[in-house]
């Protein structure tokens, strides 16, 4: 089905056009014409899939500019609630409409001026709620009721600020939400909010096909300077080191800097125009590497990113098909690479199994000479080159 035989007003077409988006990805094909029609829907998709279109464009539809806020979108992070913004915007470029993004860190009296004269609000669950308590948003007139990124809110601890946003909105309304899992809080969710919902679910995880996963056996004080040659040698064209502590994604960050990478830190301690900052510069290529924890990556929605690099091995399951879903996206090709160490083997190991995953084990090239191995990244101690790992997870 095409964009054009699904009733999408003109103007929306129009932006689509602009936007060079010629072909619905699988979730907007099967979730859109339903969401179009006002039905519930629980969309099943990882991020990067294109399901911001499957309930920004109903939106877009159905409000009317200058009658209230009509439309209300709930998000992880305040990175995720600006990019929805940016992309609504984007399509809704040939129509009017007055969007405001809602999240801590800044100004509540600028948010509330705004607010006054809004008609779509896009936010993260806490400073919703702010709002809400002190009365500076008014929901009367809400129409579209979106939880985007669901499980990754479950996981932060939103779970209760969900329910409470939800329980002080009209009843009378339609409800979307979108989910790469749906676990059991979450089911829980749209069995007591959501009235007779659609539930579409598209492919889950990155084809295996278009996505090459390796690990390297590594010993854990040598990760370091492995992960810098890796870069060296893969030159990514946008590459996300995950880390599983902020102070070790701080660590990473300065050790790639200092060693000639192209590389920032991305956590939550940074200032809130400073992370804007840092991820508008992401999006357009500079700095090509972003080092950052799963909390503060969760629902980054980034095109072209070729490259992940695991230094930490991910706590859960769910958290290595997020990172690894953030490369190969839309028909793309990608790499995921794990740095190993002893005590990451057993689970690691079962994550992969888990998954039915094939991935390769490779070793540091031999060909890389000990005393340039040592200038390249500034340690005192090289690589003893290493025969690959003869075991294949």
């Amino acid at each position: 089905m095409k964009f054009t035989e699904m009733g999408i007003d003109g103007r929306i077409l129009k932006a689509i056009e602009d936007m060079n988006i010629t072909v619905p990805t699988e979730i907007q094909k099967k979730a859109l014409p339903v969401a179009m029609s006002g039905r519930d829907v629980i969309g099943e998709s990882m991020t990067g899939s294109g399901k911001t279109l499957v309930f920004a464009i109903p939106i877009l539809q159905k409000i009317k500019h200058g009658e209230g806020v009509q439309a209300l979108i709930v998000c992880p992070t305040r990175e995720l609630a600006l990019q929805i913004s940016e992309h609504i915007r984007n399509l809704a470029v040939h129509m009017q409409v007055s969007i405001c993004e809602v999240y801590g860190g800044v100004s509540l009296e600028e948010q509330v001026r705004k607010l006054s004269r809004t008609d779509i609000v896009v936010g993260t669950p806490g400073r919703i709620l702010d709002h809400m308590r002190r009365r500076t948003v008014d929901f009367r007139k809400l129409q579209i009721f979106v939880l985007d990124e669901a499980d990754r809110m479950l996981d932060m601890g939103f779970i209760d600020d969900i329910k409470m946003i939800i329980r002080n909105i009209p009843q009378d309304r339609q409800t979307m939400l979108f989910s790469a899992t749906i676990p059991e809080k979450i089911y829980h969710i749209t069995r007591m909010y959501m009235k007779n919902p659609a539930r579409v679910s598209t492919q889950l995880t990155v084809p295996k096909h278009k996505l090459a996963q390796f690990y390297y056996n590594v010993k854990r004080e040598e990760k370091l300077a492995l992960l810098v040659h890796l870069i060296k040698k893969e030159k990514p064209r946008l590459a996300i080191v995950f880390c599983g502590t902020r102070s070790m994604s701080d660590v990473v960050g300065d050790v790639l800097a200092a060693n000639g990478v192209d590389a920032k830190t991305l956590h939550g301690g940074l200032t809130q125009n400073r992370r804007t900052n840092l991820m508008e510069g992401f999006h357009r290529g500079r700095p090509h590497v972003l080092v950052a924890t799963d909390v503060a990556a969760r629902g980054l929605d980034i095109k072209d990113i070729s490259h992940i690099f695991n230094y930490d091995v991910p706590k859960t399951v769910d958290d290595y098909t997020h990172r690894i879903g953030r490369t190969a996206r839309i028909g793309k090709e990608g790499k995921a690479i794990t740095l190993l160490s002893r005590e990451d083997h057993e689970s690691f190991r079962k994550i992969v199994r888990y998954l039915e995953i094939e991935c390769l084990s490779e070793s540091f090239p031999k060909t890389i000479a000990h005393a340039e191995r040592r200038r390249e990244t500034g340690f005192r101690r090289g690589f003893r080159p290493r025969r690959p790992f003869r075991r294949r997870y």
